[in-house]
């Protein structure tokens, strides 16, 4: 009864787009009919989930330049409109290929779920394609997720990427920083409510001390080359800060790119006219070729 009464008080308190919880059901992504008509799409199971792999259709367009991009959505969401619109963008403006894993989501499962596939995906990753030729990507949950995910390979001594670039990423699920509620007044998107009602099913009845779940507090000294693009207008902001700071601690450079007034998410609707969305989006593929 009170996981019920959870997910009906983030369905009232909803304001993030697509962020619909589905009881008990199975919840998938569905290519949309622009990635299956006009790019080469491959669909894997693993782990009992899909990993979408989207290429140029053109062959010998193609490079090396693989691209492990982990979706946000408050962990609750399937991979939505905006997702695979940034996926297209990076795909015309990179000649790369981007695989998009299916995770499991709350609240049927936890980030036991999660992690139980992304880190074998992660580890043949690295074994088939090299670190040389992987950057890992995430926004929101989904960096959350990256992030956890390289803290614990790092851990077991497992190649980091060539690059980790962050968007806007969910560190603390407990939205436990104080300056979240100075931000919350200018972010038109989040609800610190809202999020760690959704951060608890994620966690689960175990989960809340995990740093798979918070990796704001894991093991950052094996890190290599972190990149995250954040927003002050984005209730997430402030931790961002906390990481760099604990990374500092340890010896580790996180490059932080904070554009004024940005919203969460914002490079994903670089269409639109978000306050800089295009310019930052630039700015990510040039970090990414160079």
């Amino acid at each position: 009864m009170r996981k019920i009464l959870k997910i009906l008080l983030v369905l009232c308190l909803l304001i993030i787009p697509a962020f619909i919880l589905h009881i008990g059901t199975e919840i998938e992504s569905n290519p949309p009919a622009e990635i299956i008509n006009n790019y080469t799409l491959l669909e894997k199971e693993y782990v009992n989930r899909q990993v979408f792999i989207v290429k140029p259709k053109e062959e010998s367009k193609r490079t090396n330049l693989n691209i492990l991009y982990i979706h946000g959505g408050a962990y609750t969401a399937e991979i939505y409109k905006e997702h695979w619109e940034f996926a297209k963008n990076l795909v015309d403006d990179l000649n790369c290929t981007i695989i998009l894993p299916d995770y499991p989501l709350a609240p049927k499962y936890t980030y036991k779920d999660v992690f139980a596939m992304m880190e074998p995906l992660y580890y043949d990753l690295i074994k088939q394609i090299g670190k040389e030729n992987l950057i890992v990507m995430g926004d929101s949950a989904g960096g959350g997720i990256a992030l956890g995910l390289l803290e614990k390979m790092g851990q077991q001594g497992v190649d980091m990427p060539q690059k980790t670039i962050l968007i806007s990423p969910w560190l603390d699920v407990t939205m436990s920083n104080p300056k979240i509620d100075d931000i919350q007044k200018n972010d038109p998107k989040l609800n610190k409510y809202t999020l760690k009602i959704a951060g608890e099913l994620y966690a689960g009845e175990d989960g809340m001390e995990s740093y798979l779940v918070n990796p704001i507090k894991g093991p950052l000294s094996a890190l290599e080359n972190i990149i995250i693009f954040t927003g002050t207008y984005d209730i997430l902001n402030p931790d961002v800060h906390i990481l760099q700071e604990k990374a500092e601690e340890k010896g580790v450079k996180i490059e932080i790119r904070e554009t004024p007034k940005a919203i969460h998410n914002w490079i994903l609707y670089r269409n639109s006219k978000i306050y800089r969305a295009e310019e930052d989006y630039q700015e990510l593929i040039y970090l990414i070729k160079y």
